[in-house]
């Protein structure tokens, strides 16, 4: 079974989403994004590597004329089904029956256009703090190199602001990184599992990667595949 970061927004957690912990089973429509348009970039370990064929399917709404619209989507290569983000419709967009390859930020999306949802186990667990910085018009935007991720026991309820530092720098809580591990896949983290663990990964079969480990012990290595690069 696959295993894939997914970044959940505190904002979208508190308005529309219900608190999860590992163990529990969690269904969420998944965007790839690009990561750069993400908290302004610099992801490290979190990025996901897509291959798969491009497809529109139905978003699950009904229009004020009866018909739901369309969610343009890439199914990866194992089986995970994400959207992906902006108008299909602009020009220089894959198209329909495109084959393509993409590394970004997987995200869970409570708004939107809908899509299919993607139904896995929570694994891990961690809270998001970001550092933000005034800009030259003194809107606070996220500095991509003050971030740090710390293991939770669950998802919580709310997230709290921060102050400013004698730095300059606002740290908020904003929102949480979860480990996802959706049956019939395979991804780029169950390889590193794998590895970890010195698996082979030409006799591995389906949730090698976490047989014989305590939920604790799956966390804490998940964690330790879940960092940001250090401070230069």
């Amino acid at each position: 079974m696959g295993l894939w970061h997914v970044y959940y927004e505190g904002w979208q957690l508190e308005c529309c989403g219900t608190p999860f912990a590992p163990g529990e089973e969690v269904s969420w429509p998944l965007l790839l994004n690009d990561a750069e348009d993400v908290l302004c970039g610099g992801w490290h370990d979190q990025l996901t590597k897509i291959t798969g064929t491009v497809e529109d399917v139905p978003d699950g709404e009904d229009e004020e004329d009866g018909e739901g619209g369309t969610v343009r989507v890439v199914r990866e290569e194992t089986g995970l089904v994400v959207a992906l983000p902006g108008d299909p419709d602009e020009p220089g967009r894959s198209a329909p029956g495109d084959w393509i390859r993409l590394v970004g930020l997987l995200t869970a999306e409570s708004h939107g256009d809908g899509g299919p949802e993607t139904t896995g186990t929570v694994r891990a667990v961690q809270l998001l703090r970001q550092g933000y910085a005034p800009s030259g018009t003194g809107v606070w935007v996220p500095v991509p190199g003050e971030r740090s991720l710390h293991p939770v026991p669950r998802s919580p309820r709310g997230f709290a602001g921060g102050e400013v530092g004698a730095d300059g720098v606002l740290r908020n809580e904003a929102g949480v990184m979860v480990t996802l591990e959706v049956p019939g896949t395979d991804s780029w983290l169950s390889y590193a599992v794998r590895e970890a663990r010195g698996i082979p990964h030409d006799r591995a079969g389906s949730g090698a990667e976490t047989a014989g480990l305590t939920a604790e012990a799956l966390a804490s290595l998940l964690h330790s595949l879940s960092t940001v690069p250090a401070r230069s």
